[in-house]
């Protein structure tokens, strides 16, 4: 069986969300995938092509006024040449976002994520975890102690740099990671199969 291929296609304005993106790498390259970080705002003809091969693609933002950030949506403007040719059709997708709020509109953005997503006719990866920090014996620092169930999403306090990141978001996007490549694993299995 080869390698999955995962990039992870993310825009990090004040580097908070670049944490999330390492940690999605991290997980899924425990899970012995490909992995490639793509800076929206900076991709190159290389990375487009990277991108295409990929067996996967998370998609990474900020949640700025309850959506992706400008330079995620100029990007998300631009697969539209990949929409046309269905390039990216049957691949697997998820996704994961910051804000300094709790909830911050984060939703919004991951349902952004899952419509873009659908509109080239990807396959979306929930999160697959339940919540946490949601009983009284419950802690900030269980796994998904902010609730959300289509991706990962992270608080991070607006006064606080990129290492204010809070450590069980970190271990979320760890685990969104791991479920990613490990997914694109069985889809192999199942093409292989077919």
């Amino acid at each position: 069986m080869s390698t999955p291929v995962v990039s992870i296609a993310y825009h990090s304005g004040f580097g908070h969300t670049a944490v999330l993106a390492e940690a999605v790498r991290a997980g899924a390259a425990d899970a012995g995938a490909e992995v490639h970080l793509i800076k929206v705002d900076e991709i190159t003809d290389a990375q487009w092509e990277t991108l295409d091969r990929s067996d996967a693609i998370v998609f990474g933002s900020p949640t700025y006024m309850g959506t992706a950030s400008g330079a995620f949506h100029v990007f998300a403007e631009a697969t539209s040449q990949r929409w046309f040719g269905r390039t990216w059709q049957d691949k697997l997708a998820a996704g994961f976002t910051n804000s300094a709020s709790k909830s911050g509109d984060k939703l919004h953005t991951l349902q952004f994520f899952q419509t873009l997503a659908a509109q080239h006719g990807m396959h979306w990866i929930s999160l697959g975890l339940l919540p946490g920090w949601n009983s009284s014996t419950a802690s900030e620092n269980d796994l998904n102690r902010l609730g959300f169930f289509a991706g990962a999403a992270a608080q991070s306090n607006n006064d606080q740099g990129p290492e204010g990141v809070h450590k069980a978001d970190v271990a979320t996007a760890e685990h969104l990671g791991r479920r990613v490549a490990q997914t694109a694993k069985t889809f192999a299995l199942g093409r292989a199969a077919a």
